[in-house]
Protein backbone atom coordinates (compact mmCIF):
# COMPACT_ATOMS: atom_id res chain seq x y z
CA UNK A 1 0.00 0.00 0.00
CA UNK A 2 1.26 3.46 -0.74
CA UNK A 3 1.29 6.50 1.62
CA UNK A 4 2.39 9.98 -0.12
CA UNK A 5 4.54 12.01 1.71
CA UNK A 6 4.40 15.94 1.91
CA UNK A 7 7.36 17.79 3.78
CA UNK A 8 5.67 21.46 3.31
CA UNK A 9 8.30 23.41 6.12
CA UNK A 10 6.51 26.12 7.85
CA UNK A 11 2.75 26.64 7.49
CA UNK A 12 0.32 28.74 8.91
CA UNK A 13 -2.02 26.86 11.33
CA UNK A 14 -5.47 27.68 9.33
CA UNK A 15 -3.49 26.52 6.48
CA UNK A 16 -2.55 23.18 7.61
CA UNK A 17 -6.21 22.48 8.77
CA UNK A 18 -7.65 23.13 5.56
CA UNK A 19 -4.91 21.09 3.48
CA UNK A 20 -6.07 18.10 5.68
CA UNK A 21 -10.00 18.75 5.59
CA UNK A 22 -9.05 18.88 1.70
CA UNK A 23 -7.32 15.54 2.08
CA UNK A 24 -9.89 13.78 4.34
CA UNK A 25 -12.24 14.64 1.70
CA UNK A 26 -10.58 13.26 -1.02
CA UNK A 27 -9.56 9.84 1.11
CA UNK A 28 -12.94 9.52 1.63
CA UNK A 29 -13.93 9.62 -2.00
CA UNK A 30 -10.46 7.12 -2.61
CA UNK A 31 -9.37 9.73 -5.05
CA UNK A 32 -6.07 10.00 -2.84
CA UNK A 33 -3.93 7.82 -0.89
CA UNK A 34 -2.54 7.51 2.64
CA UNK A 35 -1.09 10.71 2.87
CA UNK A 36 1.57 11.88 5.81
CA UNK A 37 1.90 15.64 5.94
CA UNK A 38 4.95 16.81 7.78
CA UNK A 39 5.41 20.29 8.54
CA UNK A 40 6.36 23.21 11.51
CA UNK A 41 3.91 25.65 12.50
CA UNK A 42 4.41 29.12 13.57
CA UNK A 43 3.66 30.15 17.63
CA UNK A 44 0.04 28.79 17.77
CA UNK A 45 -2.10 26.79 20.85
CA UNK A 46 -4.98 24.56 19.89
CA UNK A 47 -8.01 23.77 22.06
CA UNK A 48 -8.88 20.42 21.69
CA UNK A 49 -12.91 19.32 22.49
CA UNK A 50 -12.02 18.24 26.12
CA UNK A 51 -10.11 21.58 26.58
CA UNK A 52 -10.81 23.71 29.49
CA UNK A 53 -9.99 27.13 29.24
CA UNK A 54 -8.69 27.55 32.71
CA UNK A 55 -5.52 25.76 31.17
CA UNK A 56 -4.78 28.61 29.34
CA UNK A 57 -3.02 30.33 32.10
CA UNK A 58 -3.08 33.87 30.69
CA UNK A 59 -5.41 35.07 27.84
CA UNK A 60 -5.90 34.92 24.20
CA UNK A 61 -5.21 38.45 23.80
CA UNK A 62 -1.82 38.40 25.79
CA UNK A 63 -0.76 35.25 24.12
CA UNK A 64 -1.70 37.26 20.57
CA UNK A 65 0.69 40.11 22.14
CA UNK A 66 3.34 37.60 22.18
CA UNK A 67 2.81 36.49 18.64
CA UNK A 68 0.75 33.25 19.30
CA UNK A 69 -2.82 32.43 17.75
CA UNK A 70 -5.12 30.44 19.89
CA UNK A 71 -7.70 27.62 17.91
CA UNK A 72 -10.67 25.66 18.80
CA UNK A 73 -10.54 22.45 16.68
CA UNK A 74 -11.83 18.82 16.21
CA UNK A 75 -9.34 16.93 18.05
CA UNK A 76 -9.27 14.88 21.10
CA UNK A 77 -7.31 16.03 24.23
CA UNK A 78 -6.70 19.43 25.67
CA UNK A 79 -4.41 22.47 24.81
CA UNK A 80 -1.19 22.06 23.48
CA UNK A 81 1.26 24.53 21.73
CA UNK A 82 3.26 23.90 18.69
CA UNK A 83 5.83 26.53 16.97
CA UNK A 84 9.03 26.20 15.22
CA UNK A 85 11.33 23.49 15.72
CA UNK A 86 8.64 21.24 16.54
CA UNK A 87 7.65 18.06 14.08
CA UNK A 88 3.91 17.82 13.36
CA UNK A 89 2.90 15.10 11.67
CA UNK A 90 -0.43 14.51 10.06
CA UNK A 91 -1.37 11.04 8.62
CA UNK A 92 -4.71 11.13 6.48
CA UNK A 93 -5.34 7.21 6.77
CA UNK A 94 -8.15 5.36 5.72
CA UNK A 95 -7.99 2.98 8.64
CA UNK A 96 -10.45 0.85 6.95
CA UNK A 97 -7.90 -0.16 4.43
CA UNK A 98 -5.53 -1.31 7.99
CA UNK A 99 -7.48 -1.91 11.03
CA UNK A 100 -10.64 -0.43 12.76
CA UNK A 101 -9.28 0.18 15.53
CA UNK A 102 -8.52 3.37 17.20
CA UNK A 103 -6.47 2.46 20.25
CA UNK A 104 -4.57 0.23 17.68
CA UNK A 105 -3.79 3.32 15.56
CA UNK A 106 -3.00 5.42 18.70
CA UNK A 107 -0.02 3.08 19.86
CA UNK A 108 1.28 2.83 16.33
CA UNK A 109 1.78 7.04 16.36
CA UNK A 110 3.34 6.59 19.52
CA UNK A 111 5.69 3.51 18.60
CA UNK A 112 6.47 5.35 15.92
CA UNK A 113 8.01 7.93 17.88
CA UNK A 114 9.26 5.67 20.61
CA UNK A 115 11.69 3.68 17.93
CA UNK A 116 12.98 7.14 16.90
CA UNK A 117 14.25 8.39 19.91
CA UNK A 118 15.57 5.00 20.48
CA UNK A 119 17.56 5.97 17.95
CA UNK A 120 19.39 8.53 19.75
CA UNK A 121 20.01 6.62 22.59
CA UNK A 122 16.99 7.55 24.12
CA UNK A 123 14.44 5.42 25.75
CA UNK A 124 10.92 6.91 25.74
CA UNK A 125 7.54 5.22 26.46
CA UNK A 126 3.75 5.25 27.12
CA UNK A 127 2.16 6.28 29.87
CA UNK A 128 -1.07 4.93 30.97
CA UNK A 129 -4.14 7.42 30.26
CA UNK A 130 -1.80 10.44 29.47
CA UNK A 131 -1.57 9.74 25.18
CA UNK A 132 1.98 10.42 23.54
CA UNK A 133 5.57 9.71 23.90
CA UNK A 134 7.23 10.57 27.41
CA UNK A 135 10.71 9.99 28.85
CA UNK A 136 10.11 9.68 32.27
CA UNK A 137 7.62 12.48 34.09
CA UNK A 138 8.19 14.75 30.64
CA UNK A 139 6.10 14.38 27.77
CA UNK A 140 7.95 14.89 24.37
CA UNK A 141 5.77 13.92 22.03
CA UNK A 142 1.59 14.89 22.25
CA UNK A 143 -0.72 13.40 20.16
CA UNK A 144 -4.50 14.46 19.21
CA UNK A 145 -6.46 12.91 16.64
CA UNK A 146 -9.94 13.33 14.52
CA UNK A 147 -11.31 10.03 12.76
CA UNK A 148 -14.33 10.72 10.14
CA UNK A 149 -15.83 7.68 8.87
CA UNK A 150 -12.62 5.62 9.43
CA UNK A 151 -10.36 8.55 7.56
CA UNK A 152 -7.54 9.49 10.17
CA UNK A 153 -6.50 13.79 10.78
CA UNK A 154 -4.47 15.57 13.23
CA UNK A 155 -1.64 13.85 14.76
CA UNK A 156 1.21 14.18 16.66
CA UNK A 157 3.38 17.09 17.53
CA UNK A 158 7.16 16.18 18.50
CA UNK A 159 9.48 18.28 20.05
CA UNK A 160 12.79 18.52 18.44
CA UNK A 161 14.13 21.48 19.28
CA UNK A 162 11.11 23.57 20.43
CA UNK A 163 11.19 26.54 22.68
CA UNK A 164 10.19 25.00 25.74
CA UNK A 165 9.17 28.25 27.41
CA UNK A 166 5.84 28.67 25.93
CA UNK A 167 4.54 25.95 27.05
CA UNK A 168 5.02 28.12 30.63
CA UNK A 169 1.58 29.90 29.61
CA UNK A 170 -0.73 26.68 29.33
CA UNK A 171 -1.35 23.03 31.34
CA UNK A 172 0.07 21.52 28.39
CA UNK A 173 -2.54 18.49 27.42
CA UNK A 174 -4.41 19.41 31.44
CA UNK A 175 -1.66 17.48 33.07
CA UNK A 176 -0.48 19.35 35.94
CA UNK A 177 1.92 16.92 37.54
CA UNK A 178 3.73 16.17 34.17
CA UNK A 179 6.54 18.22 32.55
CA UNK A 180 7.63 18.34 28.72
CA UNK A 181 10.66 17.72 27.23
CA UNK A 182 12.50 18.24 23.86
CA UNK A 183 15.16 15.99 21.94
CA UNK A 184 17.15 18.96 21.93
CA UNK A 185 17.01 19.32 25.89
CA UNK A 186 17.58 15.36 26.13
CA UNK A 187 20.69 15.30 23.83
CA UNK A 188 22.48 18.97 25.31
CA UNK A 189 22.36 19.54 20.94
CA UNK A 190 20.60 20.87 18.93
CA UNK A 191 19.19 18.60 16.09
CA UNK A 192 18.82 18.42 12.27
CA UNK A 193 14.90 18.62 11.58
CA UNK A 194 15.72 17.37 7.86
CA UNK A 195 17.37 14.24 9.83
CA UNK A 196 14.31 13.59 12.55
CA UNK A 197 12.05 13.64 9.46
CA UNK A 198 13.75 10.97 7.59
CA UNK A 199 13.49 9.16 10.62
CA UNK A 200 9.71 10.02 11.26
CA UNK A 201 9.03 9.05 7.61
CA UNK A 202 11.25 5.42 7.66
CA UNK A 203 9.78 4.30 11.05
CA UNK A 204 5.85 5.45 9.54
CA UNK A 205 6.41 3.35 6.56
CA UNK A 206 7.72 -0.07 8.91
CA UNK A 207 4.92 0.12 11.64
CA UNK A 208 1.70 1.26 9.19
CA UNK A 209 2.93 -1.59 6.34
CA UNK A 210 3.19 1.13 3.83
CA UNK A 211 5.53 2.06 0.67
CA UNK A 212 6.21 5.95 1.40
CA UNK A 213 6.61 8.07 -1.72
CA UNK A 214 7.55 11.58 -1.75
CA UNK A 215 5.29 13.90 -3.92
CA UNK A 216 7.74 16.69 -4.15
CA UNK A 217 5.90 18.21 -6.83
CA UNK A 218 3.38 18.52 -5.35
CA UNK A 219 4.74 19.96 -2.54
CA UNK A 220 6.08 23.13 -4.57
CA UNK A 221 2.64 24.05 -5.76
CA UNK A 222 0.77 23.60 -2.26
CA UNK A 223 3.86 25.97 -1.06
CA UNK A 224 3.00 28.23 -3.53
CA UNK A 225 -0.79 28.25 -2.59
CA UNK A 226 0.25 28.46 1.88
CA UNK A 227 0.73 31.34 3.14
CA UNK A 228 3.15 31.41 6.42
CA UNK A 229 5.93 28.85 4.03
Amino acid sequence: MLCHLEQLGLVGYEDGLRLQRELVARRKTGTTPDTLLLLEHPHVYTLGRNAKTENLLISAEQLAARGAQVFEIDRGGDVTYHGPGQLVGYPILDLAEHRRDIAWYMRCLEEVLIEVVGEYGIQAERLAGAPGVWVGNDKLAAMGVHISRWVTSHGFAFNVNTDLSYFDWIVPCGLRDKGVTSLQKLLGRRVEMEEVAGRVVRHFGRVFEVEMVEVAEQVEGRRSNLAGC
